[in-house]
């Protein structure tokens, strides 16, 4: 078979903090100004730099400014240069963007919309004086790159996100160019997630995909483990195996092992082990489901591709705790030697679960890697991620993910960290009413109940767990982006980077701070 060949890497932004005015900077295009919503209307930044040295009517602009739909962050006008410019200057437009109050939040979808509005543009000065605190500038970085998400084995390629902005800010010193640097690795991180699980599924076979993984790690301190199909069978992982018994493609199972040396481990009595479902696509095997449910099934390893994500950033950021990754990778498909509802398998521990539904696959894996987690690696803290469940997205939309844990105070934490990388995450109890439904008459448990679909699928992952303090994120709600929107785009969106590495970093500030003064 010839396979498609995609263009896939991720943009090289070249953020340049500067505290020239706008228009001193003579090799940009085009001009961005913020345009925030106030108690007199909208507010434009910059306006009598950029009249004085450009021509522009001034009147011009503030009519421009009052189309933008209350400064809403997607709201545009843009406003031609013919005039007033000295001889090797490229300015030839300036482009009024909304960003509504100027939050982090609505900075980071300004942004997004940003990316896709300038395509074409080599060269952008951004002007965010006034809007460049940490997260502010840490927000833009995000949206900006995120926003400009494309992967395509189309012949026309479309044009590329601008290569070099320019943010002209409040100042350009040491601590503005550590947020710049660690807001770029992070942001990397999220676009290389929304890749691999935007690849097709007759490319991306568990195999391929453990390549991609392996080579999305090297040189970043991680050293790889791989259990192959034999040493999964020799080693008892029963629901790994039998997700990954239609397929002619076996199943493969990594461990990533990250750990912080010399002055970065600074968490020493830690170790965190992240856990990501990998169906590299999903039938629903033989309970196969509708074909338009399976449309979007190549994204059914998002967890993996998020947590192998989230290991390739963490050298970088200096990350100053024991971090571990289980990447459970199968193909759940259909043939003569596919699992049927009613088998009876024993995953790795012994527990034994009766397949009452080939579909629910997910935790099948994912209970495999966690049983491993508890008795092998001895974790202080374990959390898993997955598209798991249609019930979180019936629950929660398409725009926020569930959490679950056993530990208010790790709970607490991970939604902070949601909230500040603007991945919303929504906690939803481990209720022991609805233990019952996971009755079964010959194994320990069956694998799918027919009770609310989220929180059983929870509770059944909960009794690999061994005691280990534990979150689980069911982001089968916010997998995928129907449209274009803000620092999503259409397709796979990479939920949950963001959030585990702000996560890991809540323990770490005070690095960044004393990188920055190293800098100095």
């Amino acid at each position: 078979m010839v396979l498609p060949s995609f263009a896939q890497d991720a943009p090289v932004v070249d953020f340049v903090p500067t505290t020239a005015t706008p228009v001193q900077i003579d090799s940009a295009s085009l001009i961005a100004i913020p345009v925030l919503i106030g108690s007199q209307g909208p507010q434009v930044h910059f306006v009598d730099d950029i009249v004085s040295e450009t021509g522009v009517d001034l009147l011009g602009v503030v009519v421009a400014a009052t189309e933008l739909d209350d400064a809403h962050p997607g709201s545009f006008v843009e406003i031609p240069v013919s005039s007033g410019l000295t001889e090797g200057q490229s300015l030839r437009s300036i482009l009024l963007f909304g960003v509504d109050e100027g939050s982090p939040g609505q900075l980071r979808n300004a942004a997004g919309a940003l990316a896709r509005r300038t395509r074409g543009h080599r060269e952008v000065t951004v002007c965010l004086r006034a809007l460049d605190d940490d997260e502010q500038l840490r927000a833009f970085v995000e949206g900006f790159v995120l926003g400009g998400f494309t992967l395509s084995a189309r012949e026309q390629q479309p044009s590329p996100i601008a290569s070099k902005l320019n943010l002209v800010c409040s100042e350009q010193g040491a601590r503005v160019r550590g947020v710049l640097e660690r807001s770029t690795v992070q942001a990397r991180a999220a676009w290389q997630a929304r890749r691999l699980a935007t690849m097709p599924s007759n490319v991306k076979s568990p195999r391929w995909l453990a390549g991609e993984v392996e080579s999305l790690v090297k040189g970043h301190s991680i050293k790889v483990t791989e259990f192959d199909q034999e040493r999964l069978a020799k080693e008892g992982f029963g629901g790994i195996l039998a997700v990954g018994a239609g397929s002619a493609s076996p199943p493969v199972m990594l461990q990533l092992d990250y750990r912080p040396r010399g002055a970065d481990a600074r968490r020493k009595d830690e170790h965190i082990v992240l856990v990501g479902k990998g169906i590299t696509f999903d039938t629903g095997g033989l309970s196969i489901m509708p074909a338009e449910a399976m449309a979007n099934m190549k994204r059914d390893m998002t967890g993996a591709a998020v947590v192998a994500s989230v290991m390739s950033a963490l050298h970088q950021l200096k990350c100053g705790v024991r971090v571990t990754a289980l990447l459970p990778l199968a193909e759940n498909s259909l043939s003569g030697s596919a699992s049927r509802p009613g088998d009876v398998i024993t995953h790795y521990g012994g527990r034994t679960t009766e397949i009452t539904n080939t579909d629910a696959e997910g935790r099948l894996v994912l209970a495999d890697a966690m049983a491993y987690a508890a008795k092998k690696l001895k974790p202080t803290t374990l959390v898993d991620i997955a598209t798991l469940t249609g019930g979180a997205k019936v629950a929660l939309g398409t725009r926020m993910g569930a959490l679950f844990a056993t530990n208010p105070e790790l709970a607490a934490s991970l939604g902070v960290a949601a909230r500040d990388a603007g991945e919303p995450l929504w906690e939803l109890p481990l209720s022991s009413e609805y233990e019952p439904k996971l009755a079964s008459k010959v194994a320990d448990a069956v694998n799918s109940s027919g009770g609310p679909p989220a929180i059983t699928a929870a509770l059944f992952l909960q009794r690999f767990v061994r005691g280990v303090e534990w979150a689980h994120l069911d982001i089968a709600s916010s997998g995928d982006a129907e449209d274009d929107r803000f620092e999503w785009t259409k397709g796979p969106t990479g939920f949950g980077v963001r959030t585990l590495l702000r996560w890991l970093e809540q323990g770490d500030s005070a690095v960044v701070q004393s990188d920055s003064e190293g800098k100095q």
